[in-house]
């Protein structure tokens, strides 16, 4: 029987059992059969009864419902035991080889021993997900049997000699203690959960996160190996492919991750240290250690494993190297026995350990990153909460008093929470680096002696030089940083001038001021490119140099080469040893940032805060302590008198005695109240008010005379010096079942708007009531600004949504204070941006109608005295203390001089109000530009649209495989159209230099190999290592090379891209403008080109070199053994698929990422901008619950991309791996056969050991470089866009100098259109205008008026007819010079920043006088003497330092200085007052009698004298007279107009 249990050697008996049963070898290890059958037995009756069943059962929807208790340390005893039977196993197949025959009994019961172990953890998974702890007793047998058989046969070892010498009992030893220890914890797991042998077993529940199926998030719950393999992630990396990840699959984060449990945990550490020492700030330090050291602590641990076992890699080759030869052991039982040290000579077992080693140090080392993130972003969570919290407490007057910007806040927000989440990413680098040194110096020491000390020298002085690289890096980003801002303020001037620009002829004056900005711009980043390259080279080069100075040192040491062993191994340590050098600059970097970044969270934390809340509450009463005020209310300046204290009383007359009635009828009262914005004088003083219940109350006084802080003094915003406040705590019986009582309906000055629907600003968290919704909207006339929104009142405003114009936001406001439910409504001035008519109507319907019905007890603030006739009660203020208060008939009688005052003041406001009527109102022209906006909107949206799905190019079946494939093709286009706008040159030099540089590389470590392995003289020795000297030195130059021209690639690619798209823009059509969003073309300057200038080049080099390394290395190993090449195959394949699933899967999850994170920032900058208005309304809950949903949402999805990450990591480090074991195993078993030298099997697995690194950074760099490319793709396709025709059919010689010397236009039958698809604006109009010939051109909004003024200038597509002017048709002249020779006003005034100098005339032609003149004609030659400065005085953006109309005015001097004989004035009075429309009608008439003037009117009244007008109607000219004459005819258009607008 040649396969029998016992073996059947010759003259033996093997079942013999006369020395006593136990004592027969074979019949112990039979007994150690019967477990392992025994459990098998039992166990798969029981799994497939539950998995057949499992489908009936309700799928449990989390893989992992709960942890019996020892979940964690089952699984590594496991795991440990899994290992021990493999070692079991491959000992008895060595041992059974030295034996005659088969003696299966020496390794059949290992290998059931392991295929029982791995039922057992199965087997327990299964229990564990389905929470049935009775099944686990089967386990608990188990693991008793197992442990006393293997007790006997360690026993029998023990009594026949058989000592630790011999492998075979270290195993069995360790078999006995892995199931001793695995008894106990089953019998812990009986303790705990007393499922058998008690009476009442344990109840227990899975976690409440798993009980709420919105978490998605399981990494906490699932078991070890899912753990350590993100296995759980699977389904949605794969699923990505067919779907894009949304916000919905990503779910909820688990409780413990939730910003508000972490913000708990802060709190109470930061609390407590204030608590333990009242006098010191707390620091933020300790609590952050205290409460998030420990994850810290297991991260670093983990981190510790992880670089002990990755020197593994090292020894293991240099023993796979030395020991290529085997031989014998000795016997007992009749049975060979290996002897221990054996083991570690045996090239197998070093190749199977190197493989362990590396799939435990990659598991490892993703664990600690893992744990590092989760905790980092715990952090920043918490420290957000924290912020948050503190804004909503921060007192006013910091804010005011610029003690605390906005600015700051956001930076805090944006900047320093993510400078302490960085570090906590990268501190366990701290501890872990320097061991690893000193771990690999100390181990290239025992390889090399002292040879190996120079080369880590060499490693070790080279560090402070990355250092300052990477310092000088952050240094040079700042300096890029200014730059490019100052690029994006012109650039956005540009383009919101672009129109003034087209029509004046100056784009490319403005467009060379860009150019040179960008020129700094570009200079900054050239030193940019070069220290990054410079760290790249470094990088490269180091190894090189270190490998290079250690072996000429241990040639001219020792006279020889090193041994081959020795030699690689010592290369992969200087690979090791590389990697924390290179980081430690990155580490101490950001570490001396945290520092920094903590410094200013304590400053902000420890900074004033506003009093307690009780005084809101009822008739307490109660002195605030501190205040706060808003950045936009007026402060009233009572700065210059410090503290007029009782004086004021005496010099008024005493106070009428309060009605009985209105004592009890008080809703607010201020007694004796001295208020501060802080800087200890009063702001207030001395106020002694009452707000009567139920009444409207109105405060009025001077611009800064105290009024908007009085209600904030009442709301608690301002420090109390003295006196107080008291609330009522009455409310009127029958309303006050609904009211809310102690929030105050706030309208600030300041309009303040959230980014949300217009709904949700009105309700403003309140629930939504039609009837009452519709009268407030009514009330506050909104009604036709929301239906001119696109969306009605569900679309978007605020900062991210659609700008409306400051009447629209202040209604909006009042509408939201009218809304609320609350007893007092305080409304801080609300008419100041609304014009009459709104004005009326808010006060009759709104606070006389709506709120007065409502018996809300109402104060206004206001500068409209003509409604203090409403007023229930009157305050009057001056200078910061009270002047007069009660009512109108009061104040008649008692302060005669105040209300003859206030008499005037009326009648000037109603005379203004006459005036008012006459014009256009003020909301009809918000209205207006709001429909402007939207007019293009509607083609805009279409061509977003497009712009949102990918550009499909291929057939319109969207299919499921197409998306597919749509979505997991690397843009290969794009990167060819980058590399090819860097310059071919370039890129022939980047691609060889490349290529060079890796083949040198290789070439080095096969001469290193070759030269070790030879056993030569010597004089071969010396050829050896002259020709190392050189190849080192050509590798080194190679890299400064490749590293250099990748970088200068990029920066000349950035260039040329951004120039083009300059140039493209500015010369595109006005159509163009009117169809893109400013935002998008903005984005194309800022985010994509900042993309393009910094993030590609980095990219692209990693990508490069991580690539060519791995496909160097696999070629190496090939080379050696070509049989490696058939295990390649599968690999490949494995690493396609996940490469292919993770970059789709990545792309989302980091768009998820940036989508995310917005709104939170944008929330925090809204808190701090309204906070009055939310502390007001008491909705700091509200808000609070809001910043927490926000914070979670976007941490969620940041988890999610690091946990992918860790995915991809944790299966390319396997894959690597891998290739490691089957590098290995394909040398041992070709050096049978003789083929490769030693020293190339060395060079092989060193090259191996490096894919390992790499094959990671190729999937993460391709991902990155795919999210980058796209913004290639963005600026590429505005590059396609149509520029206008400058060129015209004539020579610029043919046209006279002075043309148009007349000024004499024929239309003859015109059409003109904006775009080929669209309809004509105006159809086969006539008309002729004599030379100095004043026009008007008059119609209804939309009837081609402003239309036929472009076409004057050639600005839209004149398909038939023409204009000429002076004999030439405009449409052959070259666009520069045709709009040169013209001047134009346009409606909205627009002024770029820079001088006045420059506004009048940047082409700098002109001389002063001539400016002076102009600016003289213009009324502005006085205010301009007086700037500082005078004609080079500053204009600053936009022009906002001054008034609309001398915005207007300047426009005209402009037009004035270019002495065109042609002047058109588009609408350019709509927004000035008539004082200064009078001067321009004057100088019109005056300044520009010799030249033609055709005014298109926005005020018919305007125009009545003109000497033609034509009136047209709907793109059609319908009458043209002059206008005394078409005045005359009852019926024509004109006069109707005229009536109408009268």
């Amino acid at each position: 029987m040649a396969l029998s249990f016992c073996g059947s050697d010759d003259g033996v008996n093997a079942y013999s059992v006369d020395k006593g049963v136990l004592n027969n070898g074979c019949f112990v290890d039979a007994l150690n059969l019967v477990p392992h059958v025994f459990l098998l037995f039992i166990t798969f009756p029981i799994l497939f009864i539950g998995w057949g069943s499992q489908s009936s059962k309700v799928q449990i929807h989390h893989n992992t419902w709960l942890h019996f208790p020892g979940h964690n340390l089952r699984w590594i005893l496991t795991f440990s035991l899994l290992f021990v039977h493999v070692c079991e196993f491959a000992e008895g197949i060595v041992s059974n080889k030295m034996m005659g025959t088969d003696h299966l009994h020496l390794y059949m019961p290992a290998f059931m021993g392991f295929v029982a172990a791995t039922t057992s953890v199965v087997y327990y998974h299964n229990i564990e997900t389905s929470n049935f702890p009775k099944l686990l007793l089967v386990l608990f047998i188990y693991w008793v049997l197992a442990f006393i058989t293997k007790s006997i046969k360690l026993w029998k070892y023990a009594e026949f000699k058989v000592g630790p010498q011999h492998l075979r009992f270290c195993i069995t030893a360790l078999l006995v203690l892995l199931y001793g220890l695995l008894m106990a914890v089953e019998i812990n797991v009986i303790r705990v959960r007393k499922y058998v042998f008690f009476t009442n077993p344990q109840k227990v529940k899975p976690p409440e996160d798993l009980q709420d199926l919105g978490v998605r998030f399981l990494q906490p719950f699932v078991n070890l190996l899912s753990k350590a393999t993100y296995w759980w992630m699977n389904p949605l990396i794969i699923g990505a492919h067919r779907r894009p990840i949304e916000l919905k699959k990503i779910g909820k984060l688990p409780i413990a991750m939730r910003a508000l449990t972490n913000y708990l945990r802060l709190k109470d550490a930061y609390e407590d240290q204030r608590v333990k020492d009242p006098n010191r700030a707390p620091s933020i330090w300790r609590s952050m250690y205290r409460a998030f050291g420990r994850p810290i602590l297991l991260s670093s641990t983990f981190r510790y494993l992880a670089d002990l076992l990755g020197f593994a890699g090292p020894l293991c080759i240099s023993g796979i190297v030395k020991y290529l030869k085997e031989d014998g052991g000795s016997t007992y039982f009749g049975v060979h026995f290996m002897s221990s040290t054996k083991l570690l000579q045996n090239t197998s077992v070093l190749a199977v350990l190197l493989f362990l080693a590396l799939i435990l140090q990659r598991t490892f080392l993703q664990a600690s990153y893992y744990v590092t993130i989760e905790t980092g972003i715990n952090l920043r969570g918490a420290l957000l909460a924290m912020i948050y919290n503190k804004i909503l407490r921060l007192s006013t007057s910091n804010m005011s008093m610029g003690e605390m910007t906005l600015g700051q806040i956001n930076n805090l927000v944006a900047i320093e929470t993510n400078q302490l989440m960085w570090f906590l990413f990268l501190c366990p680098n701290l501890w872990a680096m320097p061991v690893q040194i000193v771990m690999g110096v100390i181990l290239l020491y025992y390889l090399l002696g002292w040879s190996a000390l120079v080369g880590a020298s060499v490693i070790v002085l080279l560090a402070p030089i990355q250092y300052l690289i990477a310092t000088k890096l952050a240094d040079t980003q700042k300096s890029t940083l200014e730059h490019s801002t100052d690029r994006l303020k012109k650039t956005t001037e540009i383009l919101k001038g672009i129109k003034l620009l087209k029509l004046y002829a100056w784009e490319n004056i403005f467009c060379d001021s860009v150019e040179e900005t960008r020129g700094k711009e570009l200079t900054s980043l050239k030193t940019f490119a070069f220290y990054t390259s410079m760290s790249i080279f470094m990088n490269a080069a180091i190894p090189i140099a270190a490998v290079l100075a250690t072996f000429v040192m241990h040639h001219f040491i020792n006279g020889t080469g090193p041994k081959p062993s020795a030699a690689f191994a010592a290369l992969a340590l200087f690979h090791i040893l590389v990697t924390p050098l290179f980081l430690l600059s990155t580490v101490v970097r950001f570490a001396v940032k945290a520092v920094v970044s903590v410094q200013k969270l304590g400053e902000f934390l420890q900074s004033d805060e506003i009093g307690d809340d009780s005084w809101r509450n009822g008739d307490m009463s109660v002195t605030l302590e501190a205040g706060k005020k808003h950045l936009g209310v007026t402060k009233a300046i009572n700065r210059k008198q410090p503290m007029r204290y009782k004086m004021d009383n005496y010099e008024q007359p005493t106070r009428r005695q309060m009605r009985p009635t209105e004592t009890e009828d008080v809703a607010v009262k201020v007694s004796n109240g001295f208020f501060t914005w802080g800087s200890n004088l009063s702001t207030l003083s001395d106020i002694n008010i009452r707000i009567p219940t139920g009444q409207l109350t109105m405060i009025v006084g001077q611009v800064g005379c105290g009024k908007s802080s009085l209600l904030l003094a009442m709301l608690g915003e301002m420090q109390t010096i003295d006196g107080r406040v008291y609330w009522s705590n009455k409310s009127n019986p029958k309303i006050q079942k609904h009211k809310n009582r102690y929030s105050v309906a706030y309208a600030a000055q300041k309009s303040w708007l959230l980014n949300a629907t217009v709904e949700d600003n009105i309700t403003f968290g309140s629930p939504f009531s039609k009837q009452r919704y519709k009268a407030v909207i009514d009330a506050c006339s909104l009604q036709p600004d929301i239906d001119l929104l696109p969306f009605g009142d569900q679309t978007e405003i605020g900062e991210r949504g659609i700008n409306l114009s400051g009447g629209q936001r202040q209604r909006i406001c009042v509408a939201r204070a009218l809304y609320q439910n609350t007893n007092i409504v305080f409304l801080d001035d609300p008419f100041s941006a609304l014009d009459i008519h709104l004005s009326d109507h808010l006060m009759q319907e709104g606070i006389l109608k709506f709120l007065q019905d409502d018996k809300r007890t109402v104060v206004l603030v206001t500068h409209k005295l003509q409604y203090l006739i409403h007023a229930d009660w009157i305050i009057a203020m001056k200078d910061g203390s009270i002047l007069r208060e009660g009512t109108l008939k009061d104040i008649q009688t008692h302060d005669v001089e105040l209300y003859d005052h206030w008499k005037t003041l009326m009648n000037r406001q109603d005379q203004e109000l006459e005036k008012d009527i006459q014009q256009d109102s003020q909301t009809t022209l918000e209205r207006k530009t709001l429909r402007r906006a939207f007019y293009s909107r509607e083609t805009k949206n279409q061509i977003d649209d497009e712009d949102e799905e990918e550009e499909e190019e291929e057939e319109e079946d969207d299919n499921l495989s197409m998306t597919t494939n749509r979505r997991s093709k690397i843009p290969w286009k794009m990167c060819w159209c980058y590399l090819s706008s860097g310059g071919f040159f370039m890129v022939f030099l980047m691609v060889s230099s490349k290529l060079l540089k890796h083949s040198v590389i290789v070439a080095i470590d096969y001469w290193l190999a070759l030269w070790t392995s030879s056993k030569t003289n010597q004089s071969a020795q010396s050829y050896y290592i002259h020709l190392f000297i050189i190849l080192c030195a050509a590798g080194i130059t190679l890299c400064l090379i490749t590293s250099l021209t990748v970088e200068f690639l990029g920066l000349s690619a950035a260039t040329n891209l951004h120039h083009n798209l300059l140039n493209k823009i500015i010369h595109a059509p006005i159509r163009f403008f009117d169809i893109t969003p400013l935002g998008q073309i903005l984005n194309r300057f800022s985010a994509d080109t900042n993309i393009i200038d910094q993030h590609i080049p980095p990219t692209l080099e990693s990508l490069t070199r991580s690539t060519l390394l791995c496909l160097s290395a696999i070629g190496v190993i090939s080379s050696i053994t070509p049989i490696f090449l058939i295990a390649l195959v599968p690999l490949a394949i494995a690493f396609y698929f996940i490469q292919k699933y993770f970059r789709v899967a990545s792309k989302d999850l980091q768009d998820l990422d940036d989508s995310t994170q917005l709104p939170l920032l944008c929330h925090f900058s809204e808190t701090a901008e309204g906070l009055t208005t939310i502390r007001a309304f008491r909705h700091e809950a509200r808000f609070r619950q809001r910043m927490l949903e926000l914070t979670d949402t976007n941490n969620t999805a940041y988890l999610f991309l690091s946990a992918a990450n860790r995915w991809l990591e944790v299966r390319t480090d396997y894959l690597g791996a891998v290739i490691v074991l089957t590098a290995a195993g394909a040398s041992i078993w070709s050096l049978r056969y003789d083929l490769p030298s030693v020293g190339l099997v060395g060079l092989g697995l060193t090259y191996a050991l490096t894919v390992t690194n790499y094959l990671n950074w190729v999937v993460r760099n391709l991902a990155d470089l795919e999210v980058q490319m796209s913004a290639v793709k963005k600026v590429n396709s505005f590059l396609s866009t149509e520029s206008e025709n400058y060129e015209g059919s004539m020579d610029t010689s043919q046209v006279p100098e002075n043309w148009p010397h007349n000024g004499e236009i024929k239309i003859q039958d015109l059409c003109v259109r904006y775009d080929p698809m669209l309809k004509p604006v105006l159809k086969h109009v006539n008309a002729y205008i004599k030379p100095s010939q004043k026009v008007g051109i008059c119609g209804r909004t939309g009837s081609g008026k402003s239309s036929l003024s472009l076409a004057f200038f050639n600005m839209v597509d004149i398909f038939e007819g023409k204009i000429i002017i002076d004999g030439i048709d405009i449409c052959k002249l070259p666009l520069q010079t045709l709009r040169s020779r013209l001047s134009i006003i346009l409606q909205d005034p627009v002024l770029f920043s820079g001088s006045i100098r420059f506004n009048l005339d940047p082409e700098r032609t002109c001389t002063d006088d001539r400016l002076w003149e102009a600016l003289e004609i213009a009324q502005l030659k006085n205010m301009v003497k007086a700037l500082p400065g005078g004609l080079d005085a500053v204009v600053t953006e936009g022009g906002e330092n001054f008034s609309v109309g001398q915005r207007q005015l300047f426009c005209l001097a402009r037009a004035f200085v270019r002495k065109s004989s042609i002047l058109i004035m588009d609408e350019a009075t709509a927004s000035i007052d008539m004082a200064t429309e009078n001067i321009l009608q004057k100088v019109v008439m005056t300044a520009f009698a010799d030249r033609t003037v055709v005014t298109i009117a926005h005020r018919v009244s305007s125009i009545l004298e003109a000497e033609q007008v034509l009136v047209f109607s709907s793109g059609i000219l319908v009458e043209s007279d002059s206008g005394p004459n078409l005045l005359a005819q009852e019926e024509s258009l004109f006069s109707v107009l005229v009536r109408t607008h009268k």
